[in-house]
């Protein structure tokens, strides 16, 4: 994450539940992992760091962290570095510490089921086959868990885990800043706005550019 901080020594403290908001970018650690579909959460976290007032980076709870305010409010941004399928176990560490109330919880997400570059928010709803998230239920028992989907594609033939710690096609790598900057907006708004507002401004479809560029990838 940019825009770093030294740790103030006064500042090692929680702050109420009800004034703090955890955003949850899922990936993997690691440079091999670094521009793979798999870590689109990573990239659109990293992204929000660079919009929001400079903060403190730490290391805790198995997690990555940028901390900073929203005008009175507390933001943590996280990036689990447990791998993607044992994220629960940072994420439930995080929400105890800083006693999270469940609507001010986010968590982002890359998604299969979905055309590159479609967003979807939703209040909570199961896992959709992701493991990530999957874990996350797991250890915070709700299924009632704000989200942010971020759409991958799904490749027509082979099997999806090579496909997901794979990089973006070529002709997906020009659309990808574009498609990143719009799952940052989606997570400033549903901050600022709430997530119903979020989700009537950001629950759309992609451009026509970037669903013809993921239908001819598919097809190669």
């Amino acid at each position: 994450m940019q825009r770093l901080r030294r740790n103030r020594p006064n500042d090692d403290q929680p702050l109420a539940g009800d004034n703090a908001m955890l955003i949850v970018g899922l990936g993997n650690p690691g440079r091999r992992y670094q521009r793979t579909r798999h870590n689109i959460g990573f990239m659109v976290v990293d992204r929000l760091a660079r919009d929001l007032p400079a903060g403190t980076a730490r290391s805790r709870m198995q997690a990555e962290l940028y901390e900073t305010r929203l005008g009175e409010r507390r933001v943590i941004l996280a990036k689990p570095q447990t791998f993607m399928n044992a994220s629960g176990e940072s994420v439930g560490q995080l929400v105890r510490w800083y006693s999270i109330k469940r609507p001010n919880l986010l968590i982002v997400y890359d998604d299969l089921n979905l055309p590159f570059g479609t967003l979807r928010l939703r209040p909570g709803g199961s896992d959709g086959g992701h493991n990530g998230l999957t874990s996350i239920i797991q250890h915070l028992g709700t299924e009632q868990v704000p989200r942010l989907r971020v759409g991958i594609g799904r490749p027509v033939r082979g099997s999806t885990v090579p496909y997901v710690l794979s990089e973006f096609f070529q002709d997906e790598r020009p659309l990808l800043p574009g498609v990143i900057e719009r799952a940052a907006a989606a997570v400033h708004d549903w901050m600022t706005l709430g997530i119903d507002a979020a989700m009537n401004l950001h629950n759309r479809k992609p451009d026509a550019e970037a669903t013809k560029t993921n239908q001819m990838n598919q097809a190669d």
